[in-house]
């Protein structure tokens, strides 16, 4: 998993992360990228409008990043913009529990497919004027999951889309979070504003006992909290709220997304307390699936996250959780507990 460190102007945090890639062999080509069609390059066109006006900022790393990689605007508008929008296919699992001692423990699971792990990466970023975070994606500018400054901890999983439109998707949506807001309040409250353009779940969860899954897409916005008598979260790539059952793709299941929610369920029902060990463990698989894939088929847990939100630490395994190692991240300063 490569690591890198972005900061200050977003056009120049974007430039130089393009040519840090580009000196890595990690820019985006023909290779690795789907085929840019007319649709995809008039979704990416579209979308990028709307990115202006809803977060230029973000706009102004992507316009850094396409020069620092000495490639088109537009073929990069198109690829990142339709990320979630014309999915190779859905996985990952997401979870927040309220911990032993009032701790807040937020884990995810990011399965993908292998052929891509070269370009997995972890980012510090040091905005001006942003909170700083550390996040981890599958591609750059958008983030799958992370957690800022103030203990704010955010993490998608992404649906086939039954409907789409231009807007902002799944990865820029977690990316704008973590950027802009400190609790699960302040998020959800962010997230009703924008034009959100693909299908997607988002766990939050925040150092002072907040947590949430937000299920929505390009026509509807629905909440998640915990059930009476529960104190955690979880998500997989399904809506499981009635207002978002009307979306669920009809399509296969092929990574098991089912049956990972109910393991993932019945593992935090069964405890009445939850630590750190106990959330490795659940994203190991030692509670029953959640990582097992049969790699040769060419898709696997591609990396793991574990945050403390109360104590400020960042746990993540780089490969699969249930034959790699998992180290701490010391990058990002958290703020003092008020």
């Amino acid at each position: 998993m490569n690591h890198y460190s972005t900061g200050a102007d977003p056009y120049d945090a974007g430039a130089a992360l393009g040519r840090a890639l580009r000196a890595d062999g990690l820019s985006p080509g023909q290779a690795h990228l789907p085929a840019l069609s007319a649709e995809k390059r008039d979704f990416g066109e579209k979308s990028a409008r709307i990115c202006a006006a809803e977060y230029p900022s973000l706009l102004a790393e992507i316009r850094g990043l396409a020069d620092g990689l000495k490639m088109p605007f537009s073929d990069l508008a198109a690829f990142l913009f339709g990320i979630y929008n014309f999915p190779p296919f859905q996985g990952c699992t997401c979870f927040a529990a309220q911990g032993e001692g009032g701790e807040v423990i937020f884990g995810r699971n990011s399965d993908f497919l292998t052929m891509f792990e070269p370009y997995d990466a972890s980012f510090h970023y040091t905005i001006s004027g942003k909170h700083a975070f550390v996040g981890n994606s599958t591609a750059p500018v958008q983030i799958e999951d992370g957690v800022n400054e103030f203990g704010l901890a955010a993490g998608l999983t992404f649906l086939w889309p039954v409907v789409k439109k231009p807007g902002l998707n799944a990865g820029m949506l977690v990316r704008y979070l973590l950027e802009h807001c400190k609790t699960v309040r302040e998020a959800i409250g962010a997230l009703r504003e924008f034009t959100i353009s693909s299908s997607q779940t988002i766990t939050l969860a925040d150092r002072h006992g907040g947590m949430a899954v937000v299920e929505c897409n390009a026509e509807r916005f629905e909440i998640i909290i915990p059930r009476p008598g529960e104190r955690f979260v979880a998500a997989t790539n399904d809506f499981h709220s009635a207002g978002m059952r009307e979306y669920r793709c009809p399509c296969a299941d092929d990574l098991q997304s089912g049956l990972r929610y109910r393991v993932a369920r019945a593992a935090l029902q069964s405890r009445t307390r939850y630590n750190l060990s106990f959330a490795k463990d659940l994203l190991s698989g030692k509670f029953g699936f959640l990582c097992q894939y049969d790699r040769s088929l060419g898709a696997d847990t591609v990396w793991s996250v574990v945050c403390l939100l109360r104590q400020g630490r960042i746990f993540r395994c780089e490969g699969n959780p249930s034959r790699d190692e998992w180290r701490e991240d010391f990058r990002l300063n958290f703020a003092p507990l008020p």
